[in-house]
C-alpha cells in the first residue's frame, strides 16, 4: 500500500455531479481531489441535456420541482461563469420546449399536466395542433395539441462535462484516475478511500458522487449506504440537414402509447432522441428493440427524421432513488456526504448541487432549498415504518 495522500475534500466519482462539487469546493479554498478512472464520463455522456423543470413536472414531485426551478434559475449565470473559466462553449441554448399530443388520450394527459403546471405557478401555453405545426413545420399532421414552454432550456452534457474537468484542473483539483475500492474509517469517522491500485487517499471529508454505483462502495456502513439503483436509458443521435433552415428549432417531446420520447436539436446539427427507461440492473446493451421503439415513436412525431443519418446509439445508467429525488449532503457517518440519486435531473440539478454541497462542506448543513433532500430522510422513514 502506498503512503496516504491527504486532501480536505475527496470526491468519489468524476461525472458532472462529482466534478461540480469538486470545482465549488476548490473555489471555497478546500484542497480537493477526485477519484475516478475516467473523469468527465458517466451518465452525462448519454444524457440529452434538457433543462426542463416545467415539462419534467410529475405528480407527487412538487418538492423536487422547487429544487429543479432553483437550479434552472441559476443556469444562465452558471453557464456564463463556466464558459469564462474555461473558454469552452457548453452548447447552452434558450430554445424552449414543445410538448405535443398525438391522440385523444395523450391530449387529455397533456391537459392535466398543463393544469398542474398552472397550479404550481409555472408558465406554459396551450396550443392547437395547427399552432404547434406553425411553430415546428416538420411535426406530423396528426398532432392534436401541445404545450409551449419557453422557460425550458438545453445544454450539451458532453461539453458540460469536459468544461467541468478543465475548470477543476484550473482550480487546483487533483485527479486520481483510478477506481475507489473501499471507504476507510478511523474512530467511527470517514478517513478517506483505498483505491483499486492500493493507494490510500486520506481526506477530512468525503463526498460520494458515483452515480448509479454509489450504493456499491465497500466499507460504507449499511445504514448509510445510499439506496440508489441503475435505470437504463437508450439514446440515439442523428444528423440534421443543413439546408432549408432548421429541421427543428426547439426540443419536442411527447407521450406516445404511454412511452416518453423527446427530440433535442443541437446547434451543431445533432438531433438527440431518447430515452428508454428500463429496470434491468447493470445492463448497458443497446438493443434492436430499444432503437426500434425510439425511432418508431419519434417518427410518429416527425415523419421526416427517418431520412436522417443515424450516427450513434448509446445506453447509460441513471442513478434512481426510491422517490426519484437526489440524496444531498451529510450522512449519519461523520465526514461522509452524498451527492447522488439525481435520476432524470442530473444535468438540470448540476448548479444547485454544486452550491448545496459547497455550503454543506463549509458549514456542516444544507442550504434551505436542499434540506428536503437530505440522505437522512430514508433513514427516518425506515425507523418510522418499523413495527412496535
Amino acid at each position: 500500500m502506498s503512503p496516504t495522500r491527504t486532501s480536505d475534500v475527496l470526491v468519489i466519482g468524476g461525472g458532472i455531479i462529482g466534478l461540480v462539487t469538486a470545482w465549488r469546493a476548490a473555489q471555497r479554498g478546500f484542497a480537493t481531489a477526485v477519484v475516478d478512472p475516467a473523469p468527465g464520463g458517466g451518465a452525462a455522456q448519454v444524457a440529452a441535456g434538457m433543462l426542463a423543470a416545467v415539462t419534467e413536472l410529475h405528480y407527487g414531485e412538487q418538492t423536487l420541482l422547487g429544487l429543479n426551478l432553483a437550479s434552472a434559475r441559476r443556469y444562465p449565470a452558471f453557464a456564463a461563469e463556466l464558459t469564462e473559466a474555461t473558454g469552452q462553449d457548453l452548447g447552452y441554448r434558450r430554445c424552449g420546449t414543445l410538448a405535443v399530443a398525438l391522440d385523444a388520450d395523450d391530449r387529455a394527459h397533456l391537459r392535466e399536466l398543463h393544469a398542474l403546471q398552472r397550479q404550481s405557478g409555472l408558465e406554459s401555453e396551450w396550443l392547437t395542433g395547427r399552432e404547434c405545426r406553425r411553430l415546428e413545420p416538420m411535426l406530423a399532421p396528426g398532432v392534436r395539441g401541445g404545450l409551449r414552454v419557453d422557460g425550458d432550456h438545453q445544454i450539451d452534457p458532453r461539453r458540460l462535462a469536459a468544461a467541468l474537468v478543465t475548470a477543476c484542473e484550473r482550480a487546483g483539483v487533483v485527479f486520481h484516475r483510478e477506481w475507489a475500492e473501499r471507504l476507510t474509517l478511523a474512530r467511527d469517522r470517514t478517513a478517506g478511500v483505498l483505491t483499486r491500485a492500493g493507494d490510500a487517499l486520506g481526506a477530512g471529508q468525503v463526498v460520494l458522487a458515483a452515480g448509479s454505483l454509489s450504493g456499491r462502495l465497500a466499507g460504507v456502513p449499511e445504514e448509510v449506504l445510499p439506496p440508489v439503483r441503475p435505470v437504463k436509458g437508450q439514446v440515439l443521435r442523428l444528423t440534421m440537414p443543413e439546408r432549408h433552415g432548421p429541421f427543428l428549432s426547439r426540443t419536442v417531446r411527447a407521450v406516445v402509447r404511454g412511452s416518453h420520447v423527446y427530440l433535442v436539436p443541437r446547434e451543431n446539427g445533432e438531433l438527440v432522441i431518447g430515452a428508454t427507461s428500463e429496470e434491468l440492473g447493470w445492463d448497458t446493451t443497446v438493443t434492436a428493440g430499444g432503437v426500434y421503439e425510439l425511432l418508431r415513436d419519434a417518427h410518429e412525431l416527425v415523419p421526416g427524421l427517418t431520412e436522417l443519418p443515424l450516427t450513434e446509439t448509446r445506453a447509460g445508467l441513471r442513478p434512481g432513488s426510491p422517490d426519484n429525488a437526489p440524496l444531498l449532503g451529510p450522512t449519519a457517518l461523520d465526514g461522509l456526504l452524498l451527492a447522488t440519486g439525481h435520476y432524470r435531473n442530473g444535468v438540470l440539478l448540476t448548479p444547485v448541487t454544486g452550491d448545496a454541497l459547497a455550503h454543506a462542506l463549509t458549514t456542516g448543513e444544507l442550504p434551505d432549498e436542499a434540506r428536503p433532500f437530505t440522505p437522512q430522510r430514508f433513514r427516518t422513514a425506515a425507523l418510522t415504518e418499523q413495527p412496535a
